[in-house]
């Protein structure tokens, strides 16, 4: 396989779903309809900005070369307690957020692998 290849697919990979998920707080920040679920939910309206705001954090994190690795963390904790909330409170459409997820897990995985290999071709 083309490793040029693979690794211009997972950068692409990795900018298209940080700017998705920034794109989409920031929709989510500003939303009636996610104020109205989090109020319906039972939960103070802090937490819509708080929420929103940690997942621009995140996304940012992961786009920078320098703090990818804890922002992959952090999206993936944060689409794993996103998908857990949906659940408990009854809906199950949560296959955004697995895709989202797997999507992290594989960028993660790459960029381990690339240190790696870098590691094994230093003289």
């Amino acid at each position: 396989m083309n490793i040029k290849f693979v690794n211009a697919s997972i950068l692409l990979l990795r900018w298209t779903l940080g700017l998705v998920v920034v794109l989409e707080s920031a929709e989510f920040t500003l939303s009636n309809s996610a104020a109205h679920f989090l109020a319906k939910a039972g939960l103070p309206s802090w937490i819509q900005p708080v929420l929103g705001g940690l997942e621009i954090f995140a996304a940012v994190l992961f786009l920078l070369p320098f703090t990818a690795k804890i922002g992959s963390y952090l999206l993936f904790i944060i689409f794993a307690l996103a998908a857990l909330l949906h659940i408990l409170h009854g809906q199950f459409n949560v296959g955004g957020l697995v895709v989202y997820a797997a999507a992290v897990l594989v960028c993660l995985a790459s960029a381990r692998n690339t240190t790696q290999e870098a590691r094994h071709e230093r003289p």
